[in-house]
């Protein structure tokens, strides 16, 4: 039995699954570029609550939707941040 790489069955296939790398992403660049969109997405609750409020065209549901969305990207930041710490009180106890 022949197998044929995906590439010779679904070319076009296969030019979706290439991802491209970038070269320099380091851990603490994830982490500042995750905190800085959790802010901004705070930043647009904000935004959109005091548009609604001062009798901006803006619905009541966006308001809602935004700030359900802000609600939940800083509760994920909240768990990543627990969950590092306890890594890092994990691997300090750990004895050699």
């Amino acid at each position: 039995m022949i197998i044929n790489s995906i590439s010779n069955i679904a070319p076009e296939i296969a030019n979706t699954l290439q991802v491209e790398k970038k070269k320099d992403v380091k851990f603490d660049n994830v982490l500042t570029d995750f905190i800085g969109q959790v802010n901004q997405t705070q930043l647009d609750a904000n935004n959109m609550t005091n548009n609604y409020i001062g009798g901006g065209n803006i619905e009541i549901q966006d308001v809602m939707i935004a700030g359900e969305k802000a609600s939940t990207s800083l509760q994920l930041l909240t768990e990543i941040r627990n969950k590092a710490l306890d890594m890092y009180k994990t691997l300090t106890n750990i004895q050699i």
